[in-house]
């Protein structure tokens, strides 16, 4: 994708959100909800709407989405919901069983439905029926960036009756290549390619064709990959697209093989380690000290982020000094503060060695700037408390061997309100209808962050509510006590409020959801946003002093002062569903 090594977006990806348990209407079938928006999808015209509704009954059926930590949690299955279409034969539910059939890979279930469908005298559209006869397109596009953080993957389909599909699929390397992103528009492969291709302004970034069986092999390998994280990694269109995405994958080639993760053994971290003090980068640093961190510093770039000890990029460069360093290693702060210096001086040997070019180099070292000061108060903070705990820090595994899937599951959820304790003590009262707490903000950010504030307000009146308002006006006022300095740089007061907006209502499952009322899509159109807010929440996420640990796979604020009642009251079932159990 491009933009920040592929990892930028602004594109609006096509999304639905359907429920495997439909809400019952007093009428008919036909009177319901699901049946309702099937009706409206089919008739549109366009088999994308159709299809995505489908590709996500799927997704929310799927055993892969299901929550290790609750595994006798009831959730509807796929032949729970084909027996419901079954059992009612109408234009809608035969739709909806003919693109299950071309869209599962159960078959045993898909000839249950064949059997059922030729029972069926409902006229379905030729797109429809022609699934299984979907061309895919010969070529596949490859976007890729030399600093490596991730790679985009452009195939499509064409159906019978000439409607075109055509899908992105992002892997990201930092993560152990997985599938981290995804989506599906209704265009031809090359349109789709020609709009990447004239996005791209970076000479270091290229686009171009790739061997369609290694493309099935990666993208199959970084989606299976990523099923077993936890929590999930999700976007407005992942995971709920991925059905529709393994349809697409399942028409290429077979015979590609992925790449498999290379593994490092010793001699050669050491060797890595003798060429760079041998080198004029190194040189200078060739002491004791600077020796051992390096070996850390081998340790993550072999075993973490994309497992290449040369490739660095600011995403890199985050990763090492804002979480694994200070996380992982436990010594002195004078001996750990040497660290932004000798990264400085491996990463211009690694650029100078990759034939990087200076830009990104400078980008690179400048990221190591921006994060030093997190760094350096992160290892001096409660160093004492730190060394004191070093021994239960040792045996935290054995610790984690002991707890049950409950404890787990309990200290897995605790995250989101700060704790076991405020876990246990969360209720599910709705928020006040609060004003804006000015104390301890500087008067001269005060014009900034009322603009912000009457553009949030705006929102929580037309998409939101009260809660929602409270919950962003004490989130933006913790952000302008803690970090001022943010609030005087140059910046769209309406891309402020649209960040602020995103972090609630991401934090709340109000967007990010399978389940969420509302898409982050829906949520920052209404401050006429395109593409993404995540630089700008990030950077008021750090200022409100939430740990960065919390925003990997879901985003979890650690405070239940800024989560509304509806969710407190979900954490609050969750839990108490978990002590039933232990």
């Amino acid at each position: 994708m491009p933009k920040k090594h592929g990892r930028g977006r602004g594109r609006q990806p096509q999304r639905r959100r359907p429920s495997s348990q439909p809400r019952r209407a007093d009428g008919g079938p036909e009177d319901q909800e699901l049946f309702q928006t099937l009706r409206k999808a089919l008739r549109s015209g366009e088999p994308l709407d159709f299809l995505a509704i489908i590709s996500g009954f799927l997704e929310v059926t799927d055993p892969r989405g299901r929550d290790p930590f609750a595994p006798d949690e009831q959730r509807a299955g796929l032949n729970d919901l084909v027996d419901s279409f079954i059992g009612t034969s109408y234009a809608e539910t035969t739709a909806a069983l003919t693109a299950i059939r071309a869209l599962s890979v159960d078959e045993v279930l898909s000839a249950r439905i064949v059997r059922e469908l030729e029972t069926r005298r409902q006229p379905m559209p030729d797109w429809l029926t022609g699934l299984d006869r979907a061309r895919i397109d010969p070529d596949v596009w490859f976007m890729t960036h030399v600093l490596g953080d991730g790679d985009d993957y452009l195939l499509g389909v064409t159906l019978p009756s000439g409607h075109a599909l055509s899908a992105l699929v992002y892997v990201d390397h930092n993560l152990g290549t997985v599938v981290k992103d995804a989506f599906i528009v209704p265009e031809p492969l090359e349109d789709l390619a020609i709009k990447m291709g004239t996005m791209i302004d970076d000479a270091d970034q290229s686009l171009t064709r790739t061997d369609p069986a290694t493309t099935r092999a990666v993208v199959e390998a970084a989606i299976d990959f990523g099923s077993q994280l936890y929590p999930p990694l999700t976007s407005d269109s992942w995971p709920m697209c991925r059905p529709l995405v393994e349809w697409m994958l399942r028409m290429l080639p077979t015979g590609g093989k992925a790449p498999d993760r290379r593994e490092w053994p010793e001699e050669e971290r050491a060797a890595i380690a003798e060429g760079f003090f041998a080198s004029s980068y190194g040189a200078p640093l060739d002491h004791a000290d600077e020796r051992d961190l390096l070996g850390s510093v081998l340790w993550f770039g072999t075993s973490y982020a994309t497992g290449d000890p040369f490739r660095w990029s600011p995403v890199t460069v985050e990763m090492l000094l804002a979480d694994w360093f200070p996380r992982k290693v436990i010594a002195e702060p004078a001996y750990l503060a040497k660290l932004p210096d000798l990264v400085r001086a491996y990463i211009g040997y690694c650029h100078d060695r990759n034939g990087i070019r200076g830009d990104l180099t400078e980008e690179t070292l400048a990221a190591v700037d921006q994060w030093e000061p997190e760094y350096l108060q992160l290892i001096n903070s409660d160093r004492q408390k730190a060394m004191a705990g070093l021994a239960e820090a040792l045996f935290e595994s054995q610790r984690l061997e002991d707890l049950s899937d409950e404890e787990i599951h309990l200290e897995y959820i605790a995250d989101e309100v700060g704790g076991v304790d405020a876990l246990m003590k969360l209720d599910a009262e709705p928020l006040p209808d609060e004003e804006f707490q000015w104390a301890g903000i500087d008067e001269e950010i005060r014009p900034t962050v009322q603009a912000i504030i009457d553009e949030c307000d705006a929102c929580a009146d037309a998409m939101l509510d009260i809660e929602h308002r409270t919950a962003m006006r004490r989130f933006l006022a913790r952000a302008a006590r803690n970090n001022p300095k943010l609030f005087r740089r140059k910046g769209s007061p309406v891309r402020g409020a649209g960040a602020v907006a995103w972090v609630i209502a991401t934090a709340n499952r109000t967007i990010g959801s399978y389940r969420s009322p509302m898409t982050g899509k829906d949520l920052l159109g209404h401050f006429d946003i395109t593409g993404s807010v995540s630089e700008r929440a990030q950077s008021l996420i750090r200022a409100a002093g939430i740990d960065l640990n919390l925003t990997y796979g879901s985003l979890r604020v650690g405070d239940p002062g800024l989560l509304i009642s509806r969710r407190r009251g979900d954490l609050v079932d969750d839990r108490d569903r978990t002590l039933a159990k232990d």
